[in-house]
């Protein structure tokens, strides 16, 4: 095989059926940690819940995860509403009986016995998964399942899911002109093919401008369209993307394409084994806001403070879920790591769907 566009190539080597790493390789899991997994899920699973219910009086009727992986997030989030409706339920009150002051650790909210968890990604329903969360399988890359579509009362969220939606990687030639990068799929080696498209030479001149001979460029457009589907999939709510990412002013001037393999970086070749991604211009996405994740969850009082050394000697075990908890948030905030991915928040009010 000859040398491919790096988008091509790439969407190869992460879905292709029965070689790609996404479907053949045991999922991010395998090879790596990510913010959803283990207590850090767990306390992102709280703080996404507390993102809706700072700008709604119920919880969603749905919550979507995008790019699911084994659905780490997603078990996270059904757990974390049953723990709503159990702290709901404790405070309770029987009918004809005055409310009074609730305990701080309530809602204040009804408990929504019937939110749905959906999770979607490129393989079939992972065994073991709990039973609470609904799966639909993706074709990979921008491509969405048509059965995700009006969706009402939704939170929908994209962890990671937009920086392995392959899109054209360019570069400037010695003349000023960005050109298509070609790739072996074999051995990674790149030449430069043709210049780019119209469209995407119109979202270089509006996001990414560059002139300097050398210069690399991830294109965001395809990332820009498929963030486009996902949001005219939601008759209301609110989706979230989370990723690595950058904004004008910070694009990188050698690019970000980049190969993890067994919880290591390594050399992108589009072969199948490993997976290749590339930072996110957050800043073209159709967003209400963009922020970092330190930030954004700062806003929802997240601190990752320690708890206060008293409750050591009054409740150990309490003590203990506590420290966990809060350093969990620590690791989500941490400026180095997990707190300086990228927030994109878009709120959807009703409107028809296509």
């Amino acid at each position: 095989m000859g040398p491919l566009p790096w988008r091509e190539a790439w969407h190869r080597a992460l879905y292709a059926a029965g070689r790609g790493f996404y479907v053949t390789r045991g999922g991010p899991a395998a090879h790596f940690t990510t913010a959803t997994h283990g207590p850090t899920g767990a306390a992102l699973a709280a703080a996404l819940l507390r993102l809706w219910l700072r700008d709604h009086d119920e919880l969603p009727a749905v919550v979507v995860d995008v790019g699911a992986g084994r659905g780490e997030l997603a078990s996270h989030l059904v757990r974390a509403l049953a723990d709503l409706a159990l702290d709901e339920s404790r405070y309770a009150v029987a009918p004809g009986h005055d409310e009074g002051p609730r305990p701080s650790g309530g809602t204040g909210r009804p408990a929504h016995a019937t939110t749905r968890v959906v999770a979607v990604d490129v393989v079939d329903r992972p065994e073991g998964l709990d039973e609470r969360v609904e799966w639909q399988r993706s074709p990979g890359g921008e491509t969405l399942p048509p059965e995700l579509t009006d969706l009402r009362d939704a939170l929908v969220v994209a962890h990671e899911w937009l920086d392995v939606v392959p899109c054209t990687v360019a570069q400037v030639d010695a003349s000023g002109t960005a050109r298509t990068v070609l790739v072996d799929p074999d051995t990674g080696e790149e030449t430069l093919g043709a210049p780019l498209t119209d469209d995407e030479e119109a979202w270089l001149r509006a996001h990414w401008p560059a002139t300097t001979p050398g210069e690399r460029i991830e294109v965001g457009l395809a990332r820009d369209r498929a963030w486009a589907d996902l949001v005219s999939r939601v008759r209301s709510g609110t989706l979230l993307a989370v990723d690595y990412g950058h904004t004008a002013g910070r694009r990188p001037s050698g690019g970000t394409l980049t190969a993890y393999a067994h919880g290591q970086q390594t050399t992108p070749v589009p072969d199948g084994t490993c997976d290749v991604t590339a930072h996110v211009a957050m800043d073209s996405l159709d967003a209400d806001e963009v922020s970092t994740q330190r930030e954004a969850l700062q806003a929802l009082g997240v601190t990752g403070a320690t708890p206060p050394h008293a409750l050591a000697r009054a409740e150990p075990l309490a003590y203990l879920a506590a420290l966990e908890q809060t350093g969990a948030e620590a690791r989500l905030l941490d400026r180095q790591g997990f707190g300086g991915f990228w927030w994109a928040l878009k709120r959807v009010d009703e409107h028809p769907v296509a």
